[in-house]
């Protein structure tokens, strides 16, 4: 183990020392640490959008300090230790790829990877194709992932115009709910909507990070155009409002 890694494992275990240790640190649990692991990885993906490599340094080791308080934890709990994090992923990646460490020839195709995840959770105990997906995921993606492992044994409609339809039914049942049923029926709309976007091969995730941005882009050109030409623009009509927002999309697009 390299000396700067064993210094940051030696770092966190003085953190830890319930005598001689950081009271904020030492009172910390998986679940308390949880919120700071996943604003890190997003932080990482910020810093990579960026392009700023300085950013991204700076962010991986704040993840990669997310992983060693985990593990300080664990092993503090007689279940594990940083090195066993570290070897059950080396020999997860090195299953995952026979054909570069093992006697498999080929190429790995999508197909073959989903079957080595599948036959990895098998092993593991999984009796349900929905096994192994994580509840915490961003409701989207975990949308996605679920549809997907449901193609997988074959519950999938066989065009487009399947889920195309079903989201008309479900637009006009959300248009009908009561109070109580509107999440739901409103959980249905987005989850047929996933469905379509993901049939014509589109991240449903990046697809709306995609869209708040240009959302937010062209807002603040109109609220830009706007303080030029001396209008509030909140006290503008939608009608105004409008005009702005089209003038907003030919100047930035």
């Amino acid at each position: 183990m390299s000396e700067q890694l064993n210094r940051l494992l030696s770092i966190m275990a003085r953190l830890r020392d319930p005598e001689h240790g950081c009271e904020w640190d030492v009172a910390q649990t998986f679940e308390t640490i949880a919120p700071y692991t996943i604003e890190e990885a997003y932080e990482v993906a910020d810093a990579i959008e960026r392009s700023d490599m300085d950013e991204l340094r700076r962010e991986l080791g704040d993840l990669l300090l997310q992983v060693v308080f985990h593990s300080r934890m664990a092993e503090e709990n007689g279940h594990f230790a940083f090195e066993d994090v570290a070897q059950a992923i080396s020999d997860k990646m090195e299953a995952r790829h026979p054909h570069i460490f093992g006697d498999e020839g080929g190429q790995m195709d999508g197909k073959r990877w989903e079957d080595l995840k599948e036959a990895e959770r098998a092993k593991e105990g999984a009796t349900s194709a929905m096994d192994g997906v994580a509840s915490a995921y961003p409701a989207l993606l975990r949308s996605e992932k679920l549809q997907k492992r449901a193609a997988r044994v074959g519950f999938e409609w066989d065009d487009i115009e399947g889920p195309r339809a079903k989201l008309l039914e479900e637009l006009d049942e959300l248009h009908s709910a009561n109070e109580d049923d509107k999440l739901t029926e409103a959980g249905d709309v987005l989850f047929v909507a996933v469905n379509i976007v993901r049939r014509y091969g589109v991240d449903a995730e990046q697809a709306l990070k995609a869209a708040n941005s240009k959302f937010e882009r062209r807002f603040r050109e109109m609220e830009r155009l706007a303080e030029q030409d001396g209008d509030d623009f909140a006290t503008l009509s939608l009608g105004e409002q409008e005009a702005y927002w089209q003038r907003a999309k030919r100047s930035i697009g």
